[in-house]
């Protein structure tokens, strides 16, 4: 069989459009996490600052939406991180377990879902805490975070901190997907 010079980078070229195409197809249907009206590195309004500590907040937590759930997925769990805070060792806002399988959203300030529980903040507490950059700090950055567990609702002891939280869904993630917002005062 002759070959044609052209026929070997023709080739590469379809192997390449090829690849490209199944690259998008996949991207498309990723786990992903988004939190409306604030894009991915946005700034979000002081409603979800701590209300305590002259932070000037309303201390609702920001909404948040996943697309393209992994098949098996039995539960959810959000966290929201600032890993500028305590002078770059990083504070923890929020963490939510047990979410039920059959949601895909939270609204801003939404109260925490049936049946799910919230876990330890930086406070010491349970429920969300708001952000509360020190004034004049540059805006830190908060990691919103969304796994999909093959955990059922009630597999989590109630109460968890977020080392412990992470230390008990650890091989139980199927996807988790993260979007960060920015607040400064």
């Amino acid at each position: 069989m002759k070959t044609f010079p052209y026929a070997r980078p023709a080739r590469a070229a379809l192997c390449v459009a090829l690849s490209a195409g199944a690259m998008q197809v996949f991207a498309a249907d990723a786990f992903e996490v988004t939190s409306p009206g604030t894009p991915d590195g946005g700034t979000v309004d002081s409603s979800h600052a701590a209300s305590a500590n002259n932070c000037g907040g309303g201390n609702q937590s920001p909404a948040v939406q996943w697309h393209h759930v992994p098949a098996g997925t039995r539960s959810f769990a959000v966290t929201l991180f600032d890993p500028d805070g305590a002078k770059g060792l990083g504070v923890i806002h929020w963490v939510l377990y047990g979410i039920p399988a059959s949601m895909t959203s939270m609204a801003h300030g939404a109260s925490a879902p049936e049946g799910s529980v919230s876990g330890i903040n930086r406070t010491g507490k349970p429920g969300y805490y708001g952000p509360c950059p020190p004034v004049g700090d540059v805006p830190h950055h908060y990691v919103l975070q969304v796994y999909a567990l093959d955990l059922s609702q009630d597999a989590l002891q109630p109460g968890l901190n977020h080392d412990q939280f992470l230390a008990a869904i650890n091989n139980h993630v199927l996807a988790a997907s993260s979007t960060v917002l920015r607040y400064g005062r």
